[in-house]
């Protein structure tokens, strides 16, 4: 009996042993877009701040704009479906270069300081940093900005018009002590409607919908700052960023990010 019961109990920790070793087999992991295990990963999750239209904007309870239509046709290229998390702009890059992300889309400034944590793609559009004001004004040029003390300049946290006008007077900028963060560009325009500022620093595209949207404001003529817009990717994921590449040019020789650009800022 004892035998008998012997073999039993060495059939049932063999049985045991196989089962074990088959669940662990058949477990997939997660792997970013991009990298050696990425025919796993149907999801390209793109991480945007959708209050800077025309590039990326809130559609009822979808997402539209020039980024987001671009991005989504990069999803195609590489047969994955786009995922859209709107999050706080000073926070995509650091979770692109943790992974949370696989990539930052946001009508996003190439900088040096970004590309400390962060690699950025091909340029896929041009912007341009402009300077709303109230149409009563006393500021009537670029130039009458002031670093003195005098005014106080909105601009949306973390972007470059926040990075480039907290700089001293001495770099080009007005001090930081001169400059308000607000969360996002709308916020930064209704504080010049309340007076709370006296210009907003902001690009030209999401400028002129915010002063078309609210009554008494001017953009002033010429352009603070030119700038190439890019695609934030985390540096370890070079497979990603030749795989974005290559679609952005895919794209562009077609004529798709003109197409979309063009239908988001129509040819003046």
């Amino acid at each position: 009996m004892k035998k008998v019961l012997a073999l039993v109990l060495a059939a049932l920790l063999v049985f045991a042993f196989v089962a074990c070793g088959n669940s662990s087999t058949n477990e997939s992991t997660s792997a970013p877009a991009g990298s050696s295990d990425a025919a796993e990963k149907k999801t390209l999750v793109m991480a945007t701040n959708a209050n800077f239209p025309p590039y990326e904007f809130k559609d009822g309870d979808s997402y539209a704009g020039i980024d987001i239509e671009i991005a989504g046709k990069i999803a195609e290229k590489l047969g994955m479906t786009l995922e859209i998390k709107d999050v706080e702009f000073g926070t995509i890059i650091g979770g692109v270069q943790t992974g949370k992300f696989d990539m930052g889309m946001a009508g996003m400034t190439v900088t040096d300081e970004r590309l400390k944590s962060v690699n950025f793609s091909d340029s896929y559009a041009t912007g341009i940093q402009v300077v709303i004001v109230t149409e009563d004004s006393a500021i009537k040029s670029i130039d009458d900005l002031k670093g003195d003390g005098s005014m106080k300049i909105g601009v949306q946290q973390d972007t470059t018009g926040d990075i480039y006008a907290s700089d001293t007077v001495e770099n080009g900028g007005y001090g930081e002590e001169n400059v308000t963060r607000y969360k996002n560009g709308a916020d930064a325009v209704q504080a010049l409607k309340a007076g709370k500022v006296s210009a907003v620093i902001i690009d030209n595209e999401p400028a002129k919908n915010f002063v078309s949207a609210n009554e008494g404001l001017a953009i002033l003529d010429g352009e603070w700052v030119k700038e190439n817009y890019a695609i934030a990717i985390a540096k370890e994921n070079t497979e990603l960023l030749t795989q974005v590449n290559n679609a952005l040019k895919e794209l562009t020789a077609d004529g798709t990010v003109k197409a979309i650009v063009d239908k988001y800022i129509p040819a003046e």
